[in-house]
């Protein structure tokens, strides 16, 4: 039988691992912060307990097997509900699922403190630790690069088209989303809405160069920009 001071050291390391993850999510302000990473941690490490001894006195008698993963095994599944909660879609963007990656993966480390496995909860910690505050610069530099840009563009009828915008622009075909031409009311010109996506900002400043020497082209200019989809700040 585990003894009082085991289950003790148990739910406290688990508290203790959980609040260092909880604490990176703190400090970029997400509702899944320092207590809920500790409450799932604790709740697993308490749930791991009971699943591996809680029912000693049962399998003692005669004719009596009992599985003690199976407690753990829900754990895994059920713990999704509070990692959706933590995932939100503003427009295209979704948001949380990092947080929504951290809540999951820390009750795993709270069934590892459970189970006794210490060296194993601590490392995990860890390493977790790393990937989200250690990557997070690596991240931010590669998502600084690859944004998304609305250009607007206004030329003579026929210069520019969905065709022709490709060579014009000197991107690849998977990096224009979406194209929109309108004629100008009482003008011989068009309005050409392009769309862009995963391209550098110094790739559009070439493009826009291009584009603006095409003859026929009378304005090129940036209307919105706005970094790629995903969980940003994550």
């Amino acid at each position: 039988m585990i003894t009082d001071l085991d289950i003790t050291e148990r739910l406290a390391a688990a508290a203790v691992l959980g609040s260092v993850i909880g604490f990176e999510r703190e400090r970029l302000l997400w509702a899944a912060g320092i207590r809920t990473h500790m409450l799932v941690c604790v709740g697993a490490c308490l749930l791991m307990i009971v699943s591996a001894y809680g029912f000693e006195q049962v399998i003692q008698a005669p004719h009596v097997i009992l599985d003690p993963s199976r407690i753990a095994a829900q754990v895994v599944s059920g713990i999704g509900f509070l990692g959706a909660g933590a995932i939100l879609l503003r427009g295209q963007v979704v948001r949380g699922l990092t947080t929504a990656a951290s809540i999951w993966a820390v009750a795993a480390v709270g069934l590892a403190a459970g189970g006794g496995l210490y060296f194993a909860a601590t490392i995990s910690t860890l390493i977790m630790l790393l990937i989200l505050a250690g990557l997070k610069p690596i991240e931010e530099a590669y998502r600084a690069r690859v944004q998304s840009f609305e250009v607007e563009v206004f030329a003579e009828r026929e210069v520019v088209t969905g065709q022709n915008l490709k060579k014009l622009l000197g991107v690849r075909a998977n990096q224009i989303r979406r194209v929109v031409i309108e004629d100008v009311e009482g003008s011989a010109s068009q309005r050409v809405g392009v769309f862009l996506t995963r391209i550098a900002h110094e790739d559009i400043d070439r493009a826009l160069e291009r584009l603006a020497k095409v003859p026929g082209v009378r304005a090129v200019d940036v209307v919105s920009k706005r970094r790629r989809s995903g969980e940003t700040p994550s």
